[in-house]
């Protein structure tokens, strides 16, 4: 094992376990998610009909606030403690260390996500040939929603209350992930293909795994300094 694949599974297996040592931080985005979407069927009508038309929309709506709400503290107490001046310093490349930061963000945040879908889609009368549909896009959905986020919250670790401004970043760039995802869903609900679709989420997948940990290490160097 090299000393960057060493570094990278390190910096992986740590943010892991801080995870999992504040258990209560790490249930906050997935009770939030939660709570979206069970609040729809009681504020907007519990009528079956309307809550499966509405279903891909609620749920990728909530994915995304839930994704916005678990990102503000990826970098922030690295920066407090002095571990992100570290790893500017590091000799291995800062890319792939916030690589495997977001890749234990997604682990912690947009997985607990894919894996509730399926129940909250029952509950929201989402039909049965729908439901591969939503899990693939938010197989390929969220990884991005984790790594479009780090950008943004590079760029605001500096600043002590960065969360407006964050989401002002964020949310348009998140926009087209949310239509082509929804739309997907929406058109396998009704028997239509969704190959197109697919294809552009997983090319903007591969797009932001290549970039994205550059932007954000190019992002945390003019933040840090």
């Amino acid at each position: 094992m090299n000393g960057l694949t060493a570094a990278f599974i390190a910096m992986l297996r740590r943010d892991l376990l801080l995870a999992f040592r504040h258990r209560g931080e790490l249930a906050n985005p997935l009770l939030f998610f939660l709570m979206i979407v069970t609040l729809y069927p009681l504020g907007v009508s519990p009528e079956v009909e309307l809550l499966r038309r509405i279903a891909p929309g609620v749920i990728w709506i909530a994915a995304l606030l839930a994704a916005l709400f678990s990102l503000e503290n990826l970098f922030r107490s690295d920066f407090e403690d002095g571990a992100l001046e570290q790893m500017l310093l590091s000799p291995q490349p800062l890319s792939m260390l916030v690589l495997a930061k977001v890749i234990a963000h997604w682990l912690v945040s947009g997985l607990p996500m894919l894996l509730l879908a399926p129940l909250l889609g029952l509950l929201l009368a989402m039909p049965d040939k729908a439901m591969s549909a939503l899990l693939l896009t938010l197989a390929l959905g969220t990884p991005l929603l984790s790594l479009i986020g780090a950008i943004g919250v590079a760029l605001t670790v500096g600043l002590k209350r960065g969360g407006v401004l964050l989401t002002l970043l964020i949310l348009p760039l998140y926009i087209p992930v949310l239509i082509f995802a929804t739309n997907a869903v929406t058109a396998s609900a009704a028997g239509m293909p969704i190959e197109g679709q697919i294809y552009f989420l997983a090319a903007l997948l591969v797009l932001a795994l290549t970039l994205a940990p550059l932007a954000i290490a190019a992002a945390l160097r003019i933040s840090v300094s």
